[in-house]
């Protein structure tokens, strides 16, 4: 690519993060993140927490964005109780997460949900979670592998049309009632949506598992490439 697309990916806020002698609150992200824009053809932006109004002017500035995975949305988001085995809020990253994914569909700038981003996109639509999952986290801190089938005729499809892929995976939440205009694209072998997306002409895709952590490049070189 003679010029390479800008893609910027929300991050991590941790009240706490040590490297050398530091221990500080930091914006952060997993290095995979990065690695598979770079490879993919992109330049990674990171984009940690900030102002929700400034998210369309932010986005004006990008080919594309990415919507990173991590701690449970709020329930309150999608007009639910928060059950037992919910995680803490994240206040500061919905906000800003969900200003962002609508800044981008009102654009029509090329969009990726992973895993919570996933999850954001269908709330942001007016979609509801499931708040917790058996089966899809096999051990704390360590990412398991599960197959994902695709929805024939999707978007998804034709970037992995294989007939199923194993992927990595760690969750224990998941989309329950679709939002506006989104349609599954891919899905577990127990039901649950794996992938959704919105009808064409809009790029926007969501992934329940974590391409990152993986070596399948595939659908960040598809972003790359709708970003371009």
């Amino acid at each position: 690519m003679s010029t390479r697309p800008l893609i910027g990916v929300s991050t991590y806020l941790e009240s706490r993060a040590s490297w050398g002698v530091w221990e500080l609150p930091a914006a952060l992200l997993p290095l995979g993140y990065p690695r598979q824009v770079q490879a993919a053809g992109g330049i990674a932006a990171m984009l940690p927490p900030d102002d929700p109004s400034y998210a369309r002017s932010v986005v004006a500035r990008l080919d594309g964005v990415v919507i990173a995975g991590g701690p449970d949305v709020e329930p309150v988001r999608y007009g639910a109780e928060r059950e037992a085995r919910t995680g803490p809020p994240a206040r500061e990253r919905d906000a800003w997460e969900l200003a962002l994914i609508e800044a981008a569909l009102s654009s029509g700038t090329p969009l990726l949900g992973i895993c919570r981003g996933m999850q954001l996109m269908n709330v942001a639509l007016g979609g509801t979670l499931v708040q917790h999952l058996e089966g899809h986290v096999e051990l704390p801190g360590v990412f398991g592998t599960h197959t994902v089938k695709p929805v024939p005729g999707t978007l998804y499809e034709s970037i992995v049309p294989d007939a199923c892929t194993d992927v990595p995976t760690y969750h224990h939440q998941a989309v329950d009632r679709l939002g506006r205009d989104l349609a599954p694209s891919a899905h577990a072998e127990d039901g649950t949506v794996e992938a959704i997306e919105l009808p064409s002409p809009a790029w926007a895709l969501g992934v329940q598992w974590h391409p990152e952590a993986g070596q399948d490049t595939r659908v960040m070189t598809a972003l790359v490439r709708a970003a371009t």
